[in-house]
């Protein structure tokens, strides 16, 4: 089998990224352009892509592609509707990221509410040598017991997110964006209703027609002003300008997004011109990224190449 990976450096130096050389002979390149992608997959039997598009001419021009293997969950970059005409089968790998996102979920909270960066720049600065008390007040932080931890989409990760936050001692409630998900063990509540009463609200649903758009100004205005919201979901689900303009109007008490409309973000965003940066953390999109969750997407990738070739 010849097997191509068109986005490797997205994946990074996993140990077990070079195993994929045992199931055929296998080609890695860093990063695909749009205008390499053709010529690298056109010999291909099996492609390996992360982020890289393959629309229909892509598809129906690989004439020797049997299968399309998303190193991701997304399959958005792929033409499914061109790979199934053509009966090449495309298969993602889900569940790899729950722990990772999970934990830089909380890691975004406790940043901004307790306020490690500014005690730690508090004491390395030479203040607290100049200090007339022992400790710091000026500085205020609180505890997530007690608080009400609002979730949009609860599927695994967001499930995770919310035994985490239970074990902090918060309330958890949550809002199914498809109306389906309704059998959870815990409150259901309306959008509205889910923003005007939780003291944090993170996002964990896909980025589809239900959620486009989602969060805006709108439902900025009805969040609590002490209230927190937090993106480690899809970036086009809240409105950046929006956010920016919320937080600037002290509409809410702090953001943290690790993904965005745009990925690289433009360097116009609005999110980076913010006055009070202290209320808004940003990661680059490595939520899902801790080295045992790109470890075990590789695995996955492997299995669903294994399960084609019959092993």
């Amino acid at each position: 089998m010849n097997i191509v990976f068109l986005d490797t450096k997205t994946v990074g130096d996993v140990p077990n990224l070079e195993d994929l050389k045992k199931l055929g002979d296998t080609t890695f390149y860093q990063t695909t352009s749009p205008d390499q992608t053709g010529e690298r997959i056109k010999e291909a039997n099996i492609v390996i892509t992360n982020k890289v598009v393959l629309d229909r001419d892509l598809i129906v021009g690989a004439e020797n592609l049997k299968l399309i293997c998303v190193a991701a969950t997304g399959m958005n970059n792929i033409d499914r509707d061109a790979a199934k005409k053509a009966e090449i089968p495309v298969k993602n790998v889900s569940g790899y990221s729950s722990n990772s996102v999970a934990q830089t979920t909380f890691a975004m909270i406790l940043h901004l509410v307790q306020k490690v960066a500014r005690f730690d720049e508090f004491v390395k600065s030479g203040n607290y040598a100049k200090h007339d008390i022992f400790t710091n007040q000026e500085i205020t932080y609180s505890e997530l017991n007690g608080k009400r931890f609002g979730i949009i989409g609860l599927g695994n990760i967001g499930s995770k997110v919310a035994s985490i936050a239970e074990a902090f001692g918060a309330e958890v409630v949550y809002h199914s964006t498809s109306g389906r998900n309704l059998d959870q063990p815990y409150h259901h509540k309306e959008l509205n209703d889910l923003l005007k009463t939780s003291d944090f609200v993170s996002i964990h649903a896909p980025l589809n027609e239900d959620t486009e758009g989602l969060i805006s100004y709108p439902q900025l205005e009805t969040m609590k002003s002490s209230a927190y919201l937090i993106n480690t979901g899809r970036g086009g689900i809240v409105n950046e300008a929006d956010l920016a303009k919320a937080l600037d109007e002290d509409l809410i008490t702090g953001a943290a997004l690790d993904v965005f409309e745009q990925e690289p973000m433009n360097a116009e965003n609005p999110l980076l011109t913010v006055k009070n940066k202290h209320k808004l953390v940003m990661t680059p999109h490595i939520a899902w990224s801790s080295i045992e969750a790109r470890t075990e997407l590789i695995a996955g990738v492997m299995e669903n190449i294994k399960k084609f070739l019959g092993e």
